[in-house]
């Protein structure tokens, strides 16, 4: 009778702190994903407050670049990790200019935009046409012109002598490009990063068919097309489930990002990426382009990138090892350092 009284003194204790772990593990739970809905609400709320004329698109960022001196610079996202020393005071251009994917926004380059600030850099996030916090119905994006014009606005408005460095991600290269192609002469460097980096005559959607199939294939058959004019007219967009999502674009991304992604993306308006982009030698053939390849990419492979760059050579290729299709999410500090590499290129 001892003996039992014991064993279910024992047993009890062994449940008691059982239950109490798991107190404590959902109690972190709870307060992750707390911090998480902040983080999401706090970015809307900042990007609102901070927008500039051209109708919530624009959002902005400052950092005072006149007092920094050359140190060692830590990205706040790597756990403590150093990124080499450069001097703040020998770049020309100290303005970056990022242009997010397909269904993401400016909201998904919240790491990059706080370690270029801590480099004492200038970074500017847009939201294209339809995207983040632009309420634009997406259904009624059809042109490049159209999804870009967040951007192209910005940088009509730059000073004459003003220049910046462009990057873009995903379908954003297709932006950057035609932003090349308009305003050659105010663009430092263009970035691609995983980016359909375009032939003159090719459409971004191109880029994606050994993952997608062919465009027309696509627009016949894909279970992720939305018809916003009706079902009896083409469609007008499409956007991917949240676990093709998951595994496309974020397959090697923190949890946390995953789930800011899952609430933040929106549909991709289909003109802009089933449009024949016309570049030109003479105006986006004399701008400097790089290109930054991601290696464990699964929605466009590093073959594919390789091919990319191949067919329309840019002045330098940089890879980063270990980053999904979102490296702003998975490799925030091999990103940081690239960017500031290629602003050092004289």
């Amino acid at each position: 009778m001892g003996n039992k009284i014991i064993s279910m003194m024992k047993k009890d204790r062994k449940d008691g702190s059982k239950s109490m772990r798991m107190n404590r593990s959902q109690r972190k739970l709870l307060a992750e994903e707390e911090m998480l809905h902040r983080r999401a609400l706090s970015m809307a709320i900042r990007q609102t407050q901070l927008s500039q004329r051209f109708d919530g698109s624009m959002s902005k960022r400052v950092g005072s670049t006149s007092t920094r001196k050359q140190r060692t610079l830590s990205d706040p996202f790597s756990n403590g990790k150093q990124v080499p020393d450069f001097s703040l005071e020998s770049l020309a251009v100290k303005k970056f200019i990022l242009v997010h994917g397909e269904g993401f926004g400016a909201w998904c380059w919240y790491k990059i935009v706080a370690s270029l600030e801590e480099s004492g850099l200038s970074p500017i996030t847009v939201d294209l046409t339809g995207s983040g916090f632009n309420m634009t119905d997406t259904n009624t994006v059809s042109t490049l012109e159209e999804y870009s014009k967040p951007l192209i606005e910005y940088l009509e408005n730059l000073p004459e002598e003003e220049k910046v460095i462009l990057v873009g991600h995903s379908t954003g290269g297709a932006s950057i490009s035609y932003a090349l192609e308009r305003f050659p002469e105010k663009i430092s460097k263009a970035i691609f990063l995983c980016a359909t980096m375009v032939s003159d005559g090719q459409r971004p959607f191109d880029v994606f068919t050994e993952e997608l199939g062919s465009a027309e294939r696509f627009m016949k058959e894909s279970q992720f097309l939305i018809y916003g004019n009706g079902k009896d007219k083409p469609p007008t967009g499409f956007m991917f489930e949240k676990q093709h999502m998951k595994g496309l674009y974020f397959n090697q991304s923190p949890n946390k990002d995953i789930a800011l992604a899952m609430i933040s993306m929106r549909p991709v308006p289909l003109g802009p990426m089933m449009e024949k982009v016309s570049l030109t030698a003479e105006r986006y053939g004399k701008g400097r382009r790089f290109y930054v390849q991601t290696l464990d990419d699964l929605a466009l492979s590093p073959d594919v990138q390789e091919k990319l760059v191949r067919e329309n050579s840019p002045e330098g290729v940089f890879k980063i090892k270990g980053s999904d299709h979102s490296p702003f999410f998975s490799k925030p500090q091999s990103l940081h350092k690239i960017l500031l590499e290629i602003a050092q290129i004289p």
